[in-house]
């Protein structure tokens, strides 16, 4: 593949709803350029942009994959990008490298929830519209038009009309050229014809939607239109194209990306239309071309044989094969070996690439996604790309006990690719959580983990950090006495055990007459301290408790720190029994993003996970609801409200404190601990 001024690079990102036929529209593409000579298919697992062994059995789009098509003198670096909420972090990536978004549209569905997400998060950038599926039964192009305006807005102005629909579709009308043009399926070939007589009426209509979006784009073409002039086609078309660049208005195509009819004209106005590289927004105003380098990794494939791959956008200046680049985030130079051109999984070198275009480097030491690459003499850094936070808490092991450093490493390399997962040992519950997107996320990282590394794991729900206290005064009596010949062991104390709600432990001594001698006392302490490791009723660890020894007595060859610190030990464990224990749950802070139309829903929700809501703020078309919910009943909520709001809710928690459990849930608490233990110990 040749090298691209930057005049000549048109950077898009393919987004939508999943099942829309993205993926199909970026194979017509590369098959309309002569790239491939088969139209390749979702369901039958040839297509270039969806490659990966994940992609192919479940027919979807996991991971954003660059397709270049090279069209009339032009390059079009197509990303492809996932439909799935699971996924949504692919798509945040790519958005910061495109110029332009397309996109895509079922006939035959509307406007859905991923698409409502994508156009509502990223108003600003210029989008085109894509009505794909013409031809399935019950596809409507004016019906999804209307949806598409009452949802997002009026400035959505169709530039083709479709020939024909369901079976019967057979062509578009170009608005533009008042052209009918008509396709082979399959093929793509294009016949030009005049208007159906039958169709006029409406595209006389439509066409002037157009032109007065396009006059609106240019104040000197709006007086004219205003003042009655008629303005000529090229008038027209250059109020089209000042009018998509500047996101003024949305202009809708129409097709059947998997019968290969109505693309070319898309890619027409791609060319012709779409935004070119100097009118991104991090960049716009600037000469480009001739600026020192800027780069933005958007991401990164980290593969057990040619390591970690990062594609990346030059938003300013050139880079060049063989050469240092500076990396300003992690202040760091790094050796560019070869820049590799991507086609789906394929990849060709470069000598070198212009502003404005998209590509890879393999082998970088220290770069990751979102890092900025320079020069060392002027080190821009670029804003980081902002991806979702994961909120499904998931404990994972693996399946062999042997495995687990093949899994940290493993982990780590993920890590690397996918910024949206964490990982973390929780110290408290000896467990390995990770935090993902949803469960489908979760499902893709154990099939990598298998195929990429060949590590088998176990998912498992977390365990709940639960506390355990007391709720009486009690004074009691510890006695640690052996006599083993020779010397004995002696230690005997009384310590008074209360509840304390200013902190976790505190200790204090209260002897007088040299009862316990002071020498002890540290030992005393410690053997308290170990013993809160583990409380009485289910083993977890004890809070919020004063003790005081206050008395006690000694022998003065048998008494040892190790005979008061088993004493104290004893006097622990008889104080909880009796001081009447109880288990203290976690409880988080929680704000959740919604429609309004959804508010009682959740609200019925939280009320069913014992959840307390704190209050309700309006955001625009949105509520945010603010609620303490325990952390037991939230583990799986990402997918509880994915199901209650149709993907259309988000939130966020956080730590706040602990309070009690409810008397029937602690029975269950301590039942399963029992039950854990006993088959431990087997």
């Amino acid at each position: 593949m040749k090298v691209y001024p930057t005049n000549g690079i048109r950077n898009i990102a393919l987004a939508g709803h999943g099942g829309t036929g993205k993926t199909s529209l970026a194979e017509a593409m590369i098959f309309n350029t002569g790239a491939t000579k088969r139209l390749g298919k979702v369901d039958d697992g040839n297509t270039v942009a969806d490659f990966l062994p994940e992609e192919i059995k479940k027919k979807i789009t996991i991971s954003t994959s660059l397709v270049p098509c090279e069209y009339k003198n032009c390059k079009l670096n197509i990303l492809d990008t996932p439909g799935y909420a699971d996924f949504y972090f692919e798509v945040c990536g790519a958005l910061r490298v495109a110029d332009s978004m397309l996109l895509t549209f079922a006939a035959t569905a509307g406007v859905e929830v991923q698409t409502q997400i994508i156009w509502e998060e990223n108003p600003d950038i210029p989008k085109i519209l894509f009505i794909n599926k013409m031809d399935r039964e019950n596809a409507d192009f004016h019906k999804v038009i209307s949806e598409i305006k009452s949802t997002f807005s009026d400035h959505v102005v169709p530039l083709q009309l479709p020939i024909g629909k369901e079976d019967n579709f057979k062509g578009v009308v170009d608005l533009l050229k008042m052209k009918a043009y008509l396709f082979e399926a399959g093929t793509g070939k294009m016949t030009e014809a005049e208007v159906p007589a039958d169709m006029m009426d409406d595209v006389e209509m439509a066409r002037m939607e157009l032109i007065e979006a396009a006059a609106e784009a240019n104040d000197e073409l709006l007086t004219r239109y205003l003042e009655g002039e008629e303005l000529s086609d090229e008038e027209i078309t250059q109020g089209v194209k000042e009018a998509a660049a500047a996101g003024t208005a949305v202009f809708a195509f129409c097709g059947s990306a998997l019968k290969n009819i109505g693309i070319q004209p898309l890619m027409d106005f791609m060319v012709d239309c779409s935004p070119t590289p100097d009118s991104n927004a991090l960049v716009k105003g600037k000469d480009i071309e001739n600026l020192p380098l800027s780069a933005q990794v958007f991401k990164t494939i980290a593969d057990p044989y040619i390591g970690r791959l990062n594609m990346f956008r030059i938003f300013t200046g050139k880079m060049k094969a063989d050469s240092v680049v500076y990396n300003s985030t992690k202040e760091k130079e790094e050796k560019i070996t070869q820049l590799l051109v991507m086609t789906g999984k394929e990849q060709s070198a470069v000598p070198e690439l212009n502003a404005g275009d998209i590509a890879a480097v393999a082998k970088l030491a220290v770069t990751n996604t979102s890092d900025t690459l320079t020069v060392k003499s002027n080190p821009v850094v670029l804003e980081p790309i902002k991806f979702p936070v994961p909120t499904l808490n998931m404990a994972i092991e693996p399946k062999s006990k042997g495995d687990e450093d093949k899994l940290s490493g493993a982990l780590q390399r993920l890590l690397e690719e996918d910024p949206t997962i964490s990982v973390e040992k929780n110290a408290e519950t000896h467990q390995t959580i990770m935090r993902t997107m949803g469960d489908a996320h979760m499902d893709i990282i154990t099939e990598k983990l298998s195929r990429k590394f060949g590590v088998e794991v176990v998912v498992k729900d977390m365990r709940i950090p639960y506390r355990e206290t007391i709720r009486s005064t009690v004074e009691v009596e510890g006695k640690h006495k052996k006599q083993s010949g020779g010397h004995g062991q002696y230690g005997h104390e009384w310590i008074k055990f209360e509840p304390n709600e200013d902190e976790a432990f505190k200790f204090e001594e209260n002897v007088f007459g040299g009862a316990v001698p002071r020498n002890y006392f540290p030992a005393v302490e410690k053997g308290l301290q170990e013993a809160l490791e583990e409380g009485v009723l289910a083993g977890y660890p004890v809070t919020r408790i004063k003790a005081t020894l206050y008395d006690g007595s000694y022998h003065t060859v048998d008494s040892s720190e190790m005979a008061f610190k088993t004493a104290a030990k004893l006097a622990f464990k008889k104080g909880m029994e009796s001081a009447k224990p109880v288990l203290l749950e976690p409880i988080v802070n929680v704000e959740i993003e919604i429609p309004d139309t959804y508010l009682g829903d959740i609200i019925g929700d939280l009320n069913s996970k014992r959840g307390r809501v704190l209050g309700m703020e309006p955001a625009g078309k949105k509520q945010i609801v603010k609620a303490q919910v325990p952390l037991a009943e939230m583990s799986r909520y990402t997918i509880d409200l994915k199901s209650i709001t149709q993907g259309r809710g988000k939130f966020r928690m956080e730590m706040d404190h602990y309070e009690e459990v409810p008397p029937m849930d602690a029975e269950k608490i301590i039942a399963k601990a029992k039950q854990e233990k006993e088959e431990k110990e087997k």
